[in-house]
């Protein structure tokens, strides 16, 4: 008989020890680390978006890191792809080991994923400068406005969620239910799945957060950003938006101080983890719980 593959899924906030755990697994049991981070899949961006070491990536196996070009727009639907040449790629007896925060990528993977025709680049472009700066309830009308069904069932008008809705909507002229109606099944179906959500007490995490970004600072994210503006890429591009990018950007512009820049990307690191654990309790309310920390 055929033996089941397995796969471990460890989903959190930024700066829960998502990494260090994933490691500590895979070491003990030989597995496969697989990227799940939407920001982490970019080249040029290791300390800023937080990637695991070269030194742990020279421990073991790690994938689909800083593969892609950061002047590419990487979608869920090419993430799915990566996943399965991995899988096919991989020793059956090996565990791999997925670990990220991106819950749309795990969705994807335990419910299936709807293939929706590659968007062309400045549609999108054009979308997301159309509502930049709208708060969520602006972003809500105008998505009622444009594809109603998307709108009733999103329960928050998260700004990535809306750009792609509105921009399916519009280079396709079907709202983006069309395509989720034909729903491709889950990749890993028939796998023995564990599921694990780290929730660490906010209090720490906040400090976490803190310490990490004040180190990323002077241990080389700024080169890094200095790197990814003088490739004078397009800045509506998602690379672009990673977290500290806009604002270490603003400080080598001359708009902001030193500390502001520091102040304001913790600021912008704590909203986005506060967005996560919105995700995690809304679409994976039944995995089970871990406080790492």
């Amino acid at each position: 008989m055929k033996a089941q593959r397995r796969a471990v899924l460890i989903a959190g906030p930024t700066a829960s020890g998502k990494s260090a755990m994933a490691l500590a697994r895979a070491q003990r049991g030989g597995g496969i680390i697989v990227n799940a981070d939407a920001m982490q899949v970019y080249s040029g961006l290791r300390i800023i978006t937080a990637r695991p070491s070269a030194e742990d990536e020279r421990l073991v196996e790690h994938r689909l890191y800083g593969m892609v070009s950061p002047a590419t727009r990487f979608s869920t639907g090419q993430w799915l792809s990566a996943v399965a040449e991995v899988i096919a790629d991989a020793d059956p007896a090996r565990e791999l080991i997925f670990v990220g925060g991106t819950g749309l990528y795990f969705d994807a993977l335990t419910r299936g994923f709807a293939e929706v025709p590659v968007i062309p680049d400045a549609v999108t472009a054009a979308v997301q400068a159309e509502i930049e700066g709208l708060d969520a309830t602006a972003r809500m009308q105008r998505l009622i406005a444009e594809d109603p069904q998307t709108a009733a069932r999103l329960k928050v008008a998260d700004p990535q969620r809306v750009i792609r809705a509105l921009a399916v909507k519009r280079a396709t002229g079907q709202p983006l239910s069309h395509f989720q109606q034909a729903h491709m099944p889950a990749l890993l179906d028939g796998w023995a799945v564990e599921r694990l959500v780290l929730a660490p007490d906010r209090e720490v995490l906040r400090a976490r957060i803190t310490r990490r970004f004040e180190t990323m600072f002077a241990q080389g994210a700024v080169e890094e950003v200095e790197n990814l503006r003088a490739q004078n890429l397009d800045p509506s591009l998602p690379a672009l938006k990673a977290i500290g990018v806009p604002e270490i950007s603003d400080w080598l512009d001359g708009r902001t101080g030193r500390e502001e820049a520091i102040a304001l990307s913790i600021i912008a690191t704590h909203q986005y983890a506060k967005r996560q654990r919105t995700w995690f309790r809304n679409r994976m309310s039944d995995w089970p719980r871990l406080d790492p920390l």
